[in-house]
């Protein structure tokens, strides 16, 4: 099998079974999914989930999120991995964003990686999940699955490596929505540490099943 038959197999299969595949994190304005974003990294979705409507209502602007003190937002993250610098993040992106986007996040990788605790990966969702514009953010899961699968060379040693691979090879058109499929697949079925294999549809064509489970 070919990589663009596999990628074919792969595409048809998701769009079939997760046609409405989308974020698990709860937010109702760009502003609540950058600070959920933010809060996500090396952190589960649901303890995010759990932490951000506190938060919300206490600062439900970025405008109000600029003038918190790190003394007044620590308690409410404090059970996130990380609190201390997602603290101090959430309060100078908030201070950035009015600074230099005149309290509107920007909607584009270059601005958003310009703001404290926003790389490439949350630039990344931010702009496919808000924009639907074609980027693909390559966390662990990502990682791990396209690899997993073949869709991406093991020698591809980078998440930005990973990205533009998976870029060149989907759809434009799907790609914001791959980003999720890839995410929930790895979250739910093809797990670190125990791959869930026998409830896997994309058997057929997973490299790593093919060699270690058949």
């Amino acid at each position: 099998m070919t990589r663009k038959e596999k990628y074919q197999f792969v595409i048809d299969y998701f769009q079939q079974h997760a046609p409405e595949a989308e974020t698990e994190l709860l937010y109702d304005t760009p502003y609540q999914l950058l600070v959920a974003v933010i809060l996500s990294a090396q952190c589960t979705d649901k303890r995010v989930n759990m932490t951000t409507p506190a938060i919300f209502k206490k600062y439900p602007t970025v405008d109000a999120l600029s003038k918190a003190t790190f003394d007044e937002l620590f308690p409410l993250i404090k059970s996130i991995s990380y609190p201390n610098n997602k603290t101090k993040h959430l309060i100078g992106m908030a201070v950035k964003v009015l600074g230099s986007f005149h309290g509107k996040i920007p909607m584009t990788v270059d601005e958003l990686v310009q703001l404290p605790g926003v790389g490439r990966k949350t630039a990344n969702v931010i702009t496919s999940v808000i924009d639907q514009q074609p980027n693909m953010a390559v966390d662990t899961h990502v990682f791990r699955v396209s690899k997993r699968i073949g869709l991406v060379p093991q020698t591809a040693s980078t998440p930005f490596a990973v990205e533009k691979i998976l870029v060149k090879n989907i759809p434009e058109k799907l790609i914001h929505k791959a980003h999720h499929w890839l995410i929930l697949h790895g979250r739910y079925v093809c797990l670190a540490r125990n791959p869930q294999c026998e409830k896997c549809g994309l058997q057929q064509v997973c490299s790593y099943y093919l060699r270690e489970k058949r």
